[in-house]
C-alpha cells in the first residue's frame, strides 16, 4: 500500500488522514488540509526557501487558479521532480 493514499479492508475504503493547519494570508483565516507526507514536504519547502509558513502559502495563493491545498500539492510535487 502507498502510504497517504488511504487503504481497502474488508472491502471498505479508508481515506488517507489529513491534518489541518491555518495560515492568516491577506489579513484571513484559511485552514488547509493535506497528508502528513505533504506537510513534511512543505516545511522542507519553507525552510529551503528561508521564509515562514504563511508567506509560503501567500506568495502561492496569488498565484493560484485551484483549490489552495490542491495548489500547495501541485507546487510540492513540482519540487519533488526537479530534484
Amino acid at each position: 500500500m502507498l502510504r497517504g493514499l488511504g487503504s481497502f479492508a474488508a472491502g471498505r475504503y479508508t481515506p488517507p488522514m489529513l491534518v489541518k493547519r491555518s495560515f492568516t494570508i491577506q489579513g484571513h483565516r484559511t485552514s488547509v488540509a493535506l497528508e502528513p507526507e505533504f506537510w513534511k514536504a512543505f516545511d522542507e519547502a519553507v525552510a529551503q526557501d528561508n521564509t515562514y509558513p504563511a508567506q509560503w502559502v501567500a506568495t502561492l495563493d496569488e498565484a493560484r487558479t485551484t483549490p489552495l491545498a490542491s495548489a500547495i500539492r501541485v507546487e510540492l510535487l513540482k519540487r519533488a521532480k526537479a530534484r
